[in-house]
């Protein structure tokens, strides 16, 4: 084989290997509509990180690493779970082939609500720096069970969101928003310096 044939070849081999590690960590996704505006706005494409929220087995972990032992089921995020204030993109629960974005405000094994369009975890209204206008909505308290999420689009009164149908479930997380990468002049990084809003 010639050296030029073997450099192509491995040329492509690194191209695949790059393509399959940037599919299986980041992910593009196009905003539709305006259930974010203003921190997001539709026709915006962002780059959301896949890794972060990837769950690790160490049961199955335990069958392929020999002194690896795990007595019981369990199972990690690799990073770390969402954290309220985060911006995720995640499967609709209601039909898992379309894709959502919204602002994750309740943790498992919160008790959730809205009044008068202010969100309420555990009897405490969460202060919401990213809102413009929270409108008047209300939802019924939920408590959220394990693997559970409450999310809202910061745009109170254009969003379909937990108040209509309910928690995320943790199997439904396909990662979290990290930039705006088009338009061109709207680049920004979402989820690094945000300060997580707390309970008042």
């Amino acid at each position: 084989m010639s050296r030029v044939a073997r450099e192509i070849i491995e040329a492509v081999v690194l191209a695949v290997v790059v393509f399959m590690l940037l599919q299986t960590s980041v992910r593009n996704f196009k905003v539709d509509g305006s259930s974010m505006d203003p921190t997001l706005e539709g026709g915006q494409y962002l780059l959301v990180n896949r890794l972060v929220y990837f769950k690790i087995d160490f049961q199955r972990l335990s069958r392929i690493v020999p002194f690896w032992e795990v007595e019981e089921e369990s199972s990690r995020f690799a990073l770390h779970a969402p954290n309220r204030g985060e911006i995720i993109v995640f499967e609709y629960p209601l039909d898992p082939r379309k894709d959502f974005v919204k602002r994750v405000v309740g943790l498992p094994g919160e008790v959730v609500e809205v009044r008068n369009g202010d969100v309420i975890v555990n009897g405490n209204i969460l202060e919401e720096p990213y809102i413009t206008e929270k409108g008047n909505s209300n939802a019924d308290p939920l408590r959220l069970k394990d693997g559970e999420y409450y999310v809202l689009g910061d745009n109170r009164d254009r969003s379909n969101d937990s108040r209509n149908w309910g928690a995320v479930p943790e199997a439904n997380l396909q990662g979290k928003v990290w930039m705006v990468y088009w338009p061109a002049p709207g680049i920004q990084f979402l989820n690094i310096l945000d300060r997580v809003p707390g309970l008042g």
